[in-house]
This record gives C-alpha cells, structure tokens and sequence, in this order.
C-alpha cells in the first residue's frame, strides 16, 4: 500500500509550540487526530493511545489563530486545507463561538481495497458499514480512483463535507480521474444525488454517509436507473440498518405479513412474520470490522431474508496480511447448534444430552393449534415484537446441545408410524435426503403418524387410537414422493428448498437409466429457468409413459402442475406456472 497524508500542512495550522512537539515525535506517522479543548490540555490521538502535547491549557487565542488558517466552517461544522484531506471540525457554544477543535487526519491509501477488488469489477451497488474511524471514506476514495482510472467509467463523488476528494475547489489528485460535485448545505446532499444523474450522464455514483431517509430514497432513486452505487452508512452491521427505519430501505425495508394457514404451517411459523419489503438498493454489503478484516455479504437480499427467518446468515471473511495477500473463509450457519468455517475441515461434537419429551415424562402433548388471530395490538409494537424475535432467536440458540427436538420435544430421530403409505417410498425418501426418521409398526412408541387422507377420513378407529395416545396425526394426499417428501419436512419443521439438489432427482428414478436421468434433468432445467422465474409454461421432448410419470412426479415436486398431451408415440409433457 501507499500512503499519502500531507501532514505537514496539517501541523502547519496548530500554535508552534504543539507543532514541534509533533514534529519530533517518534509516531508521528501514525497520528490520527489532535484535539484542542478551551481550558484543557491539547492532545494528540493515535491507534492505540492518547497523550497530552502540553501541560498548558488551550487559550481562545490559539484555537481562534488555528481557525484564521484553515477554510470557511459550512453548515456541518467542517473546514479543510486547501487541496488535501485533513478535515477540520468544530464545537461550539451556545452564541456559535468556536471553543473546541479536532484536526483529524486525513490520508490516501492506494492499494487498500485489494480485499473486494473483484466485488467492486463486477458492477454491483456496495453499501460499506462500520464504526466511526475504520476507514470507511478512505476505502470509498480508492474505490472511486479504481472504478475512473482502472476500470474506466464515469464516477461521481457527492462530497458533502470534502471529505472525499479534500477542500478546496481542485480536488485531490488520490480521486484520479473521478469528478467531484460539492454539496452546499448537508441537508441538500440528497438532491445534489438526483442531480448528478440528471445533468452528468455517471455510470458510478459515490456517496460518503448516507444518514437520512430523503437520502435514503435517493439512492433507491439512483439505483432503479441502472447506476452503480457506492456508498458507506454508520453502523457495524446489516443487523443495525435493518433496526433502524431511516435507512432499513437501503437493504429493502421490512414490513409485517400475514401468512395463509397452509403457508404458516409449511414454514412452522407463526401467522404473523417479518420479511423484505423490496428489493435492496445496495446489492453487496461490506461491514468493516477491523482496517485488514472485512465481513462480505455478496447477496444483501439473502442475508435479510435469513436474518427475518431466524437465521444465520453465512458472509465470506476477507482478511488481508503484512505482504498483502488476501485470505477468504466463510462463516457456515448455526445449524443444529453448531457452527464452523468452510476452511476447516473437522467437525468436533459435544455429548449427546440427555433424554426428554414425552419419553422421559411418559406423557404425549399434543400440537398447538396455529393461532387465528393475535391479540391486538398498535402495529409498531407488534412490529418490533417481531424484529426482536427474529434476531433473538440466533442468540437463544443452545450451543451446548447436539440435536433439535421433534415436535414434542422428543430426541431426534423422529419415530414415525406410517399407515396407507408406502413403507418402500418412505425408506427411499428417508434414505436419499438422510431425514431423521425411523419408521416404527408400534403407535405406542411413534412420535407422530404419517397417514393418506383418505384413510384417515374412513378410518374412525385410527383417529381414537391417536387421540387416546396423544399422538398428533399429519396426513398427505397421496402416497407419492413428492407428498411423501413434503410431509416428512413438515413433520420435522424443514423448509422445502425452492430447487431440487441431485439428492432429490435421486428420488424419482426407478431403474437409473441415462433416459430416465436425461428426462428429469430436463424438467429440472424447464422449471428452475423458465417456468419459475419467468412465469412461462414448457413443452418437454417426447417420452415412454413410465418416463412421463417420473416427469410429472417431479413438477408435483415443486407445487406445479402439468399434464400429457399429444398422440404415442409423440406424447409429452406441458408444464404450467402457478
């Protein structure tokens, strides 16, 4: 990395005697900012530490001869030095007399985003999040050189406290060829956004602090014209802007919805639940941890709908060493409380603990019913009930424990007692997706029962057998893999993944031939790329009917529907879009 900070220029301002103690100081280099207090001590702030330059307090006199020198204070309390970074602010008392100073450092460090070089080439909007003092706006001005001068496209930096591109109305040759509009008044920063776009023709938008709603909008704005956004906002994590309703639109907001039975009880949920208002304006977010380890979310929309679910999101660590070289690791989830890094390759588990549910109690409680209706409550209470909920439920979870309880509490693997469905089929989705489940014949020793709904209609003898047990029943409508495979993932409280794995194509081969895999690899392909996302229906290549049945399996599969049409030996499938 290279370092350009123009210190002396900085030290040229302050009263001679703090300069030359400066001057000689064995860390000077690593200076952060010096702090001039009316009737207190000046200090000089670095890294680590913090000293006094003078036992003589600070007089009016030397912080009124230190303003004489630098630029005019605007409405942000903010000057500068004429083409450099250092930036100047101010305190003042309740006449608006300056009484304090901090002359902070300002510093181009060339070579510091090599860490998401390849994040910033690929186009996307990067929302950079951290604590005061991390390096936010040194990493901006870089990433702004880079976008102008590497990569060679139009960049505009909104500079509202020339900060970003240093005082003065020549800006700092460490923007390269990036252009630079001032902003008049802080309050204006949002519609000198809208301007840039409207007057400029950018590719890049730059924008250093983006703290209000209107500027929040603005860059949703700017976004929704097809121009890359770069930007940083206070706050440590993605869990801090999704809190905080000024800026939760910068990650697509969050709204309460409430969910159909049938959609409440395939999630396990409650009725009433958390989720993503719109898409996000920054599409990648980068929290600043530390000046070499930055936590990445390649996919903002992603780590928000996991966070509103309860889960834990798993972001790349990106950490940087002495010669440069740049290491990824990525977080894996909490998964049945535990968790670890893709670089590792062990796994160590606690012991088992010890058993509960009914089997230790001797008593089955049956279900809850899903609620229909909440108590009624002002729509902000409720609303936060919710958002605490879901980023508590990460830190309930109990680490010390192996296994997820069933239903009822009970150890995993769940005992199953299956009745009109086929034992052959059930074994077959047990085994391929390695659920954990075993089949038993005894009802007294079943968790739960797995029934055909028609039988479960017709059979009044197996209703009381259950009630009298205690044992919660969950029925099916037919006795085929798909049904199979969603009412084990209900029974064990799992989502059904929006795409089927190889795992699962598994499931619906009969003999295992290159025809029947060619035939389900297709349909795969027709819904995951067409039908889903863009809502058209597909006609499939001609197949025997045992091909066709797997086929229509599969759709099934997937909450679609399709029918054979056509005449042998040119009969085919046409698959339809919810």
């Amino acid at each position: 990395m290279t370092i350009t900070d123009d210190l002396q220029k900085l030290l040229d301002i302050l009263p001679q005697d703090l300069r030359q103690v400066l001057e000689n100081h064995p860390k000077r280099d690593s200076l952060v900012e010096v702090v001039l207090d009316l009737g207190r001590r000046p200090e000089a702030r670095f890294p680590n530490q913090a000293e006094y330059l003078s036992e003589t307090p600070v007089t009016q006199e030397q912080i009124d001869d230190c303003i004489e020198r630098v630029g005019i204070f605007g409405g942000d309390n903010r000057a500068g030095i004429e083409r450099t970074l250092h930036r100047i602010s101010a305190i003042r008392n309740r006449t608006g007399k300056i009484i304090g100073l901090t002359c902070r450092v300002g510093r181009a460090v060339f070579g510091t985003i090599g860490m998401i070089r390849d994040l910033v080439e690929t186009g996307k909007s990067i929302l950079m999040l951290g604590r005061p003092g991390v390096g936010k706006t040194t990493a901006l001005r870089e990433i702004a050189r880079v976008l102008a001068d590497d990569l060679h496209k139009r960049v505009v930096i909104i500079d509202t406290s020339n900060e970003i591109a240093g005082d003065g109305d020549v800006a700092h040759p460490a923007i390269g060829r990036a252009r630079r509009m001032q902003v008049a008044h802080p309050n204006e920063q949002h519609q000198v956004m809208i301007e840039a776009v409207e007057n400029h023709m950018p590719e890049v938008i730059v924008i250093d602090e983006i703290g209000t709603e209107l500027e929040a909008l603005a860059a949703r704005t700017i976004a929704e014209r097809g121009v890359q956004l770069v930007g940083t906002a206070h706050g440590n994590q993605i869990e801090n802007l999704i809190k905080n309703p000024t800026l939760a639109d910068l990650v697509g907001g969050i709204q309460a919805v409430t969910l159909g039975d049938d959609e409440a009880r395939r999630r396990g949920s409650q009725k009433t639940v958390l989720e993503r208002k719109a898409p996000p304006t920054f599409e990648i977010a980068v929290e600043m941890l530390e000046r070499q380890r930055w936590v990445v979310h390649e996919s903002v929309a992603d780590t928000v709908d996991n966070l509103l679910r309860g889960r834990q999101p798993s972001p790349q660590t990106r950490t940087v060493d002495d010669q440069g070289k740049v290491a990824v690791t990525r977080q894996l989830a909490v998964v049945n409380g535990r968790g670890g890094q893709m670089t590792t390759g062990e796994e160590s588990f606690p012991p088992p603990r010890p058993s509960n549910g009914w089997r230790s109690s001797g008593q089955m409680v049956a279900l809850p019913a899903l609620p229909i209706e909440r108590e009624r409550v002002t729509g902000r209470s409720e609303f936060d009930r919710l958002l605490d909920e879901s980023f508590n439920y990460s830190e309930s979870v109990d680490f010390s424990a192996t296994r997820q309880a069933g239903p009822n509490g009970e150890d995993l693997p769940l005992h199953v007692y299956p009745y009109g469905v086929s034992r052959h089929q059930l074994e077959q989705v047990i085994s391929v997706l390695t659920l954990p489940v075993v089949l038993t014949k005894d009802i007294d020793s079943a968790d739960a029962i797995l029934a055909l709904r028609s039988h479960v209609k017709n059979h009044a003898k197996l209703r009381q057998m259950a009630k009298a047990r205690q044992v919660p029943i969950h029925m099916i409508k037919s006795s085929t893999i798909p049904q199979i495979t969603r009412g084990l993932r209900r029974l064990l409280n799992i989502d059904d993944p929006e795409l089927a794995d190889d795992r699962e194509l598994q499931l619906f081969l009969h003999s295992g031939s290159d025809d029947e895999m060619d035939a389900l690899e297709e349909a795969r392909l027709a819904v995951e790329q067409i039908v889903i996302p863009k809502g058209q229906p597909v006609e499939l290549l001609p197949r025997s009917p045992q091909v066709r049945k797997m086929q229509h399996e599969l759709v099934e599969h997937y909450r679609l529907k399709s029918h054979s049409f056509g005449e042998e030996p040119n009969r085919r499938l046409r698959i339809y879009p919810a």
